[in-house]
């Protein structure tokens, strides 16, 4: 007898293909989800660095290389013209100011300088001829005057006796009348003389001053003149390293030829070259620093060139305490220059991410730490160490500053 088989439903008959497509819907639109959220990008917690925001004080400086030199260095000048004759000192040697480092030799100075002292001794002579002179005038002015003084004492008292005898009668009066005549002659006769005499003695007090500073005059002159054989030996202006001596024995030096270079190394100076962008901000007197070996030596600047050469500007500094030991010309240190006061700010630490996002934006963490997103940032004031944050993040901030070159377009970090 045959049996009547029920036919099944066709949702039982294709349920594994039901399964299957539902499945595979389900990934499809899980796919379709996931590419319209944003992307996320796994990454290992340890190759990760990531930095906490903080309040603190921001210290604008800049951060740079630069080069010991001697704080002051000194060319040699030859102040006459002439012949090396002899070098006595070497490059490298350690000199004390006056020191001699080579002797030049200058006949012609040497005779043009004896001509000037015997025409100085000429003049000195013709002076002396002249005081003589007037000193034999004098004396012959005085003589004169000495005689016509004693002529009038005689002639005075025989027109006394002339008076007497006149009115006694035994007189005359034609007499009496010569000898008043000769006595008013000889009076104003001596007292012309005495005037003379005066005035001579004045003009003589006047010539002989006027000699005396004439002869003063040619021997400055002459001592000037001499003066000129001390330069032909070149000595040391100050104590120093001398660093070379640029002529050899028997060399032709013109007057304010360099002959050599003197270095003051018990003392150095910092120079730097810093980007023009500063100029404007770099000033005699800022303050700055050099960290060597654990220890801070400050500086200051004191001399700021303002020619602009390869857009940068060069800069000199000087230790206002102690230096380092065993500084040489041509080490390099790195200089901290402090651009102003240090301030309150939120502060975080230097990292890659600036040269991949420019600044604009970073990747920030939850409150659990398991995921980064991205988050616009606006930042300030920045130095070697440092930037300042204005806006988008706040104290307490946990942020990642590398690995942005591996991150891609990723929006989210999910951190393993």
């Amino acid at each position: 007898m045959d049996i009547i088989l029920k036919k099944k439903h066709p949702a039982i008959r294709y349920k594994y293909y039901i399964i299957g497509g539902v499945l595979f819907l389900g990934f499809l639109v899980y796919v379709l989800i996931a590419s319209a959220g944003p992307r996320r990008l796994r990454y290992e917690a340890d190759k990760l660095t990531i930095v906490e925001l903080q309040l603190g004080k921001f210290w604008e400086f800049l951060d740079m290389e630069g080069i010991v030199q001697p704080i002051l260095t000194v060319k040699l000048n030859a102040a006459e013209a002439g012949m090396v004759a002899k070098i006595l000192a070497e490059e490298g040697d350690m000199l004390s100011e006056g020191d001699t480092i080579l002797v030049l030799h200058n006949p012609d100075l040497v005779r043009a300088i004896e001509n000037e002292r015997d025409e100085m001794e000429k003049q000195r002579i013709a002076f002396r001829d002249r005081e003589i002179q007037m000193r034999r005038k004098t004396s012959e002015l005085q003589r004169r005057t000495n005689e016509t003084a004693y002529n009038l004492r005689l002639i005075g008292k025989r027109y006394e006796l002339s008076k007497s005898e006149f009115e006694m009668g035994a007189g005359s009066k034609a007499q009496l009348d010569l000898s008043e005549e000769e006595y008013k002659f000889n009076k104003v006769n001596t007292e012309m003389l005495l005037e003379e005499l005066r005035h001579d003695s004045i003009m003589n007090s006047l010539q002989m001053i006027l000699i005396a500073n004439d002869i003063r005059r040619e021997e400055r002159r002459f001592a000037r003149s001499y003066e000129r054989l001390d330069n032909l030996t070149v000595k040391a202006s100050i104590a120093g390293q001398l660093s070379y001596v640029s002529v050899i024995l028997g060399d032709r030096v013109g007057a304010g030829s360099n002959v050599g270079e003197l270095k003051v190394v018990d003392r150095f100076k910092i120079n730097t070259r810093i980007s023009e962008h500063y100029i404007d901000r770099i000033t005699s007197g800022l303050p700055a620093k050099i960290v060597w070996q654990n220890q801070t030596y400050p500086l200051k600047i004191t001399k700021v060139n303002p020619e602009i050469k390869d857009r940068q500007f060069a800069v000199d500094l000087v230790f206002t305490d102690e230096q380092p030991e065993n500084m040489r010309i041509g080490k390099n240190y790195r200089i901290q220059i402090e651009l102003g006061q240090p301030e309150d700010a939120l502060i975080m630490p230097k990292g890659s991410f600036f040269q991949a996002t420019g600044g604009q934006w970073i990747f920030v963490l939850n409150e659990t730490g398991d995921k980064a997103t991205k988050v616009n940032i606006s930042i300030g004031r920045q130095n070697p160490q440092q930037y300042e944050i204005l806006s988008g993040l706040k104290p307490g901030d946990r942020v990642i500053v590398s690995g942005y070159d591996n991150f891609g377009d990723a929006e989210e970090i999910v951190i393993k």
